[in-house]
């Protein structure tokens, strides 16, 4: 796993490089292959219920097959869409089989992602990114083939995502950037290992200290950085420069 942090920290790099949607887009399909995902979408939407979701959209970037597109449009799947659904009141990324064999999931619903599977997309995952506005985006991430998609590979594909959308973000809405907050040096540490993708426990063991030391001193950095997560605190301490991979 070591080689897939450097790739990310390469990716990190690179796009922040890049001053046009479709070059941050190619370069986050082509991060993206390393975990054996040909496909990827990514939307900002707003919150409300009757939102659609097209490839017409403005906001709407993906290279998933032109023949599930053309489907999905067709049948009015951004009605149903329970990837849409979930997103919407989640701020993790989540495995598509999840939702898949979630009791509250409508067989209306699962139709979807069979159908999806039909035209290729297997397998996937996907990452909600919540804005104060009341706006959201999802990054959507789909294998030609049924495999699951292993923890750290979600935590690497969900920095990723975080750091493509507020790329896009600042390319779309330029804002003044605001000074990073300090970090004591163990929680530099803690955050650093968990961009790594390595686990309270692991962190610990790494550190020499317990896993309730480890998620107290994270939770220390989401409240400074304003994170909802431990993974939106990692991509902010990564683009203060507070951290390097």
């Amino acid at each position: 796993m070591k080689g897939f942090a450097l790739e990310l920290g390469r990716f990190l790099d690179q796009a922040d490089g890049i001053g046009q949607s479709d070059g941050l887009f190619d370069q986050l399909s082509t991060f993206a292959l390393k975990f054996d995902c040909p496909w990827v979408a990514y939307s900002s939407l707003a919150l409300r219920g009757d939102q659609k979701f097209t490839p017409r959209d403005r906001q709407v970037i993906l290279n998933f097959p032109s023949e599930w597109q053309k489907r999905y449009v067709e049948m009015g799947h951004d009605r149903i869409d329970p990837i849409l659904k979930v997103s919407r009141k989640r701020a993790d990324a989540f495995r598509w089989s999840e939702i898949y064999n979630d009791a509250s999931t409508t067989d209306d619903e699962r139709r979807v992602f069979d159908e999806a599977a039909a035209f290729g997309l297997k397998s996937g995952m996907s990452v909600p990114l919540h804005e104060p506005n009341g706006t959201f985006a999802v990054t959507s991430f789909a294998r030609s083939k049924r495999l699951e998609f292993e923890s750290r590979t979600v935590t690497f594909l969900e920095l990723a995502a975080f750091h493509f959308h507020r790329r896009i973000s600042s390319i779309m809405n330029p804002r003044y950037i605001v000074e990073p907050p300090g970090l004591s040096q163990r929680e530099k540490e803690c955050i650093l290992w968990a961009a790594r993708g390595k686990s309270s426990w692991e962190i610990g063991k790494i550190l020499g200290i317990s896993a309730n030391t480890v998620n107290f001193h994270i939770k220390n950095v989401a409240r400074k950085l304003d994170a909802a997560s431990r993974t939106v605190a990692a991509i902010k301490a990564l683009e203060f420069g507070i951290i390097k991979l």
